[in-house]
């Protein structure tokens, strides 16, 4: 990862998007990226929407290994030494430009300068602060470093959903930030009264 980045602009919230929900994929997806994904919207409005898909691990590396490559020292008393304790995965946060990080957190961190707020619990942060704050044990109470994130152009995820691409539900913290990655997407349709065993292309929307 070269650098952690900003994310899309935020916009005013308009009736009829889903900023601060999160995104269920269907069966159909049709999209191997997408397979069993559950993505939290940081951003929807009519100029697109940018998402952080919040059940994908990153492959072969860990918060402490990121922060070695980013030159990031952490103290002997960071938690972060002790194996085990770490309360921020690294996440696999979508195919959109992928070598970019972005840290979904509680609100209790707030960077005036660089965290988007998504709602009153959530916040999104898009600098190395965040990481060397983490480092020391000054960070969020909750959090994840996702690398990428899941783009879409004006009007692309309403169509999507239109299509039975998607069915959206609440965030929660578990569904958020917990650590039972492979939970979350039965999780998310549960929190909907949907079994996937019974879901079908005909499904409608949450």
């Amino acid at each position: 990862m070269s650098q952690i980045s900003p994310p899309l602009s935020c916009k005013p919230v308009e009736e009829g998007f889903l900023e601060g929900k999160m995104l269920i994929a269907m069966p159909q997806i049709g999209d191997d990226r997408f397979e069993r994904t559950v993505i939290y919207l940081c951003v929807h409005n009519p100029e697109g929407a940018m998402g952080i898909v919040v059940n994908k691990a990153a492959p072969n590396i860990t918060l402490p290994d990121l922060l070695d490559k980013l030159a990031i020292p952490v103290p002997s008393e960071s938690p972060l030494r002790v194996p085990g304790t770490t309360n921020c995965p690294v996440l696999v946060g979508g195919p959109v430009e992928a070598g970019r990080g972005f840290v979904l957190h509680t609100q209790d961190y707030f960077s005036e300068d660089s965290t988007l707020p998504v709602d009153e619990d959530v916040g999104l942060t898009a600098s190395l602060d965040i990481l060397r704050a983490i480092a020391r044990g000054r960070g969020p109470s909750r959090a994840l470093l996702a690398l990428g994130y899941a783009g879409w152009a004006p009007g692309q995820l309403e169509a999507e959903i239109q299509a039975n691409g998607w069915l959206h539900c609440d965030p929660d913290p578990e569904l958020l930030f917990g650590i039972n990655l492979d939970r979350k997407y039965y999780s998310a349709l549960s929190k909907i009264g949907i079994d996937l065993s019974l879901l079908s292309g005909e499904a409608g929307h949450a």
